[in-house]
């Protein structure tokens, strides 16, 4: 996490973490002992980071010091707005493509199971159609062999004969 510096209306800029003000110099101080800053305008909220640094680089090069070269100032100058436009374009591009990735994922992880799960219960519904309907067979085949029996018992060829025979003696 960066450390945070607030920078007041009267220009005054303080260290959140240490509760002192702070220079220009106390920062770039912080910054070459590898704290990552973050300087922000108390009142509004607004960053002020890039700004601040800036100035320390100019405050630096006013005293003498060549903090960076001509050739690299030039070049900055000459392609700010591009280098710019594509430095961010380029990391808007890497964190869509990250995102758009880790989504896919995500959604490989969800709908596996899932899908995982659908196979199984679909092999399942198979295996329980297949028992239902040999356990159907069965049955009617059961009833076809009661109903077959019923009908060739001795009792009823009996009782046919019998009846035929009421039938013939009342014709008579």
């Amino acid at each position: 996490m960066a450390r945070r510096i607030k920078r007041y209306d009267n220009r005054k800029l303080y260290d959140t973490e240490t509760s002192e003000y702070v220079s220009l110099s106390d920062i770039a101080d912080l910054v070459r002992g590898g704290e990552t800053v973050e300087v922000v305008d108390n009142a509004t909220g607004q960053d002020l980071t890039a700004q601040t640094l800036t100035q320390i680089i100019l405050e630096e090069g006013k005293s003498g010091q060549d903090v960076i070269p001509s050739d690299l100032l030039h070049t900055l100058l000459r392609r700010s707005g591009e280098v710019l436009d594509s430095g961010l374009g380029q990391i808007r591009t890497t964190v869509d493509d990250l995102m758009q990735s880790s989504l896919g994922r995500l959604r490989q992880l969800v709908q596996s199971p899932r899908k995982q799960e659908i196979d199984e219960l679909r092999q399942q519904l198979r295996r329980l159609e297949h028992r239902l309907s040999v356990l159907l067979d069965d049955f009617d085949e059961q009833r076809h062999t009661s109903l077959d029996a019923q009908q060739h018992t001795p009792e009823d060829s009996d009782q046919f004969s019998s009846s035929e025979r009421v039938d013939s003696s009342s014709q008579e």
